[in-house]
């Protein structure tokens, strides 16, 4: 018997879709054109996460030694810089290394350089961190490991606190986004779902007369907008998949792109993110936009 009463909800809930198609088609529009752009938005912020990401992945700071230190010394720190919160990876670079970056640097005027001995550098690391927040406190440390046998530390920070304005900002400004699109994604469906229960008000006052209770009366409601949300979450993800898969190629052939080597987030890789996101958003937006317009009506 609880079968069938769930089985007669469901089916209810699917008559109401096919009894009033324009506002099924209008609340089922609205829906998938609010998760367009969010998820626009939401596949931008992805990439530009991946881009700052890949950045953060060659920030960090380059710790010099004294030029005094032997290098089998400098060696031995390489295990304690790499046991540093927040420390990705450390490189090695010898004395002779150093000297020969330092070339490269100024290859355009040699004679800056000319005469110049590579036991007059010293060895360094190349430390990048994965954790960019802790920049300031990971120098702190590594100049207390390091003691008297550090020359200098030199560190990207002020193009470290950018990017990571810039990755903060992102976030918020989806955030904001998702909320707005939430809010105007309810208001279309709560009035679509309304016009349905205002067209059935008297079969709704029929049914509380007989003694059906507000659960039983709201259920089919609920499905309806359930259904509406799944539908535009399925349609959304099909239209965003395969516009992204045929823009993305296209991208990548300007050669800023070559010359910058950037790449973006493959959509397989956001799939299941992004599906769970906008049925999420569907079957929420459209649960509480049914709840929301049934109140009036059942005097909740």
């Amino acid at each position: 018997m609880k079968y069938n009463i769930i089985g007669y909800l469901i089916g209810e809930g699917f008559k109401n879709i096919f009894k009033n198609t324009k506002s099924t088609i209008s609340a089922l529009t609205t829906m998938c054109l609010c998760m367009i752009v969010f998820g626009l938005f939401f596949i931008i912020g992805e990439n530009i996460n991946h881009m700052m990401n890949t950045i953060e992945d060659a920030q960090g700071m380059t710790v010099f030694f004294n030029s005094s230190v032997e290098e089998d010394k400098v060696l031995s720190y390489g295990d304690k810089l790499k046991n540093i919160e927040g420390v990705n990876n450390v490189e090695f670079v010898s004395k002779e290394g150093n000297l020969n970056a330092l070339k490269e640097d100024f290859k355009n005027d040699p004679s800056i350089v000319e005469g110049f001995e590579f036991k007059q550098l010293g060895a360094s690391y190349k430390v990048t961190l994965s954790d960019l927040s802790r920049n300031e406190d990971i120098q702190k440390e590594v100049e207390n490991i390091v003691g008297d046998d550090l020359d200098t530390i030199e560190s990207s920070n002020e193009e470290i606190a950018i990017l990571m304005a810039i990755s903060k900002g992102v976030r918020i400004f989806t955030l904001a986004l998702l909320i707005i699109l939430i809010i105007i994604a309810l208001v279309i469906i709560g009035n679509t779902i309304k016009l349905t229960v205002h067209a059935r008000r008297k079969e709704i006052s029929i049914m509380k007369y007989v003694g059906a209770t507000n659960s039983f009366i709201r259920w089919p409601f609920i499905v309806e907008g359930m259904l509406i949300g799944i539908a535009a979450a399925l349609i959304t993800i099909l239209i965003v998949g395969l516009t992204y898969n045929a823009l993305i190629p296209k991208f990548l052939e300007y050669e800023v792109i070559k010359t910058l080597e950037i790449t973006f987030v493959t959509f397989n890789d956001m799939f299941n993110l992004l599906m769970f996101v906008f049925l999420t958003l569907g079957i929420g937006i459209g649960v509480v936009g049914s709840m929301m317009s049934m109140r009036k009506y059942l005097e909740v």
